[in-house]
């Protein structure tokens, strides 16, 4: 049977390695993403991937791309909710109440919507995988980026106790929590903190790599062979599950 899988910010990055990864392996795939640019370049590259633009913080657009794809896919068995933002860089009390809530619903709130849909359809098959991805960042806590610790810690939370709800339906539900991946995103990561403590970007790069035992950023396509083992049968007696695709942290990067 093809594998129906849905990705959330599928357009690059983490996202756009797991979509490729499952659309390789033989399964029927659509993404979203909030950048039109994106999709457009997996369009191209990849025809056969059918995308649709969506904010996922925005409920009404999570309604219409799950009822698109639900009727282009036929059901769903595997979910990864991978949208999220980094969030504001800087300490508690120089932050705003708008940014913290902008973080918090890209990061968390996204992953409720798009979780509502897809469980009353996966409940009714009596199968499917939901992979939460949240970030070693919700195992450790992340100074200066504390609205972004704080939605991933909360992912972590809602994932169990998916598990929990659902399990008895033959339903799973893990956290998938990556290190630092390698890529444009960590790029500006790094660069917005290397900012806030005045220092070199080079700085910020070596303090992340050092605080891991195998010392070098995290590739896209490895969190993706993570997503693809849990959404396939090999992994069918996992859920409820928090687990780390960063190359072992140590001592978790705190900047001062």
């Amino acid at each position: 049977m093809v594998q129906r899988v849905m990705i959330t910010a599928g357009g690059s990055g983490i996202g756009w390695a797991v979509a490729k990864s499952f659309f390789d392996s033989g399964a029927s795939v659509h993404i979203c993403d909030v950048d039109q640019e994106a999709l457009k370049r997996v369009g191209e590259i990849h025809p056969g991937i059918v995308t649709s633009q969506v904010d996922v913080s925005n409920e009404d657009d999570v309604n219409r791309w799950f009822d698109d794809a639900l009727n282009d896919l036929g059901g769903l068995d595997v979910l990864i909710n991978n949208a999220g933002t980094k969030g504001p860089t800087g300490y508690v009390e120089e932050l705003r109440l708008d940014d913290w809530q902008k973080c918090l619903s890209i990061c968390l709130d996204a992953q409720f919507l798009c979780v509502k849909r897809a469980a009353p359809v996966m409940k009714g098959q009596r199968s499917g995988s939901i992979i939460n991805i949240s970030s070693t960042a919700g195992l450790y806590g992340y100074g200066l980026r504390t609205p972004y610790a704080a939605a991933k810690w909360a992912v972590i939370g809602f994932t169990k106790s998916l598990a929990i709800e659902l399990g008895p339906y033959g339903v799973r539900a893990n956290a998938v929590c990556p290190g630092s991946v390698e890529g444009v995103r960590m790029d500006r990561v790094a660069k917005a903190e290397a900012e806030s403590r005045n220092v070199s970007i080079d700085v910020v790069h070596s303090e992340y790599v050092q605080s891991q035992s195998i010392k070098r950023f995290v590739k896209p396509e490895e969190i993706a062979d993570m997503c693809v083992f849990l959404g396939s049968p090999a992994s069918r007696m996992v859920s409820g599950q928090t687990i780390a695709v960063d190359g072992h942290t140590e001592t978790f990067h705190i900047g001062n």
